[in-house]
């Protein structure tokens, strides 16, 4: 072995030897927050196209993350309106989430959505809401009541107000006996 090799192996060694001593650090803490970074109380917010307010969302609690995402751990409400500003519909969950980069709202637990005026029920364990192709979906199992009639399936596709829906996969559909209903 050279000089210069006979020096540069004890030099390498306690160089390692240094680096090998600090503290070790603990990665968690290093870690990005992704917890709520805001806390509202009793919101309503409000979608509006050329002035004329098209829907209501309301919730208890709101929780705002940063991404931009938000959630409704104890529920939200959403009210649909007509061009003459009545309330055509509702839609109502045990939970709800906004996804800010589809733009999308998702409502879970006891999922109830109501047509006022055609009198149209829908209940689902889950049911997406897009507020840009005015759309509500799901593929979870839905009911739906309609008039005398209750329909069953797995997968559904409407308007947001739910004037016209498409249910897929339906497993059956029965007369409404006296004292029964959603």
């Amino acid at each position: 072995m050279s000089t210069i090799g006979r020096i540069r192996f004890p030099i390498i060694v306690i160089l390692l030897s240094l680096a090998s001593c600090g503290e070790e650090v603990d990665s968690s803490i290093l870690e990005t927050y992704k917890g709520p970074i805001g806390l509202a109380m009793d919101i309503e917010l409000f979608h509006s196209d050329s002035t004329i307010i098209r829907t209501q969302v309301k919730a208890k609690k709101q929780m705002k993350f940063g991404t931009g995402d938000l959630e409704f751990p104890e529920g939200i409400e959403i009210f649909f309106f007509d061009k003459d500003g009545n309330t055509s519909s509702t839609m109502r969950a045990d939970k709800g989430y906004y996804d800010k980069t589809k733009n999308i709202y998702r409502g879970e637990g006891d999922v109830q959505v109501h047509n006022l005026e055609k009198d149209q029920k829908l209940s689902s364990e889950e049911l997406f809401w897009d507020p840009n192709a005015k759309k509500i979906y799901t593929e979870k199992f839905v009911t739906i009541q309609e008039k005398e009639t209750i329909f069953n399936g797995t997968g559904m596709e409407a308007d947001d107000r739910f004037v016209e829906y498409k249910l897929f996969k339906v497993t059956n559909s029965r007369t409404i006996l006296p004292g029964e209903g959603l």
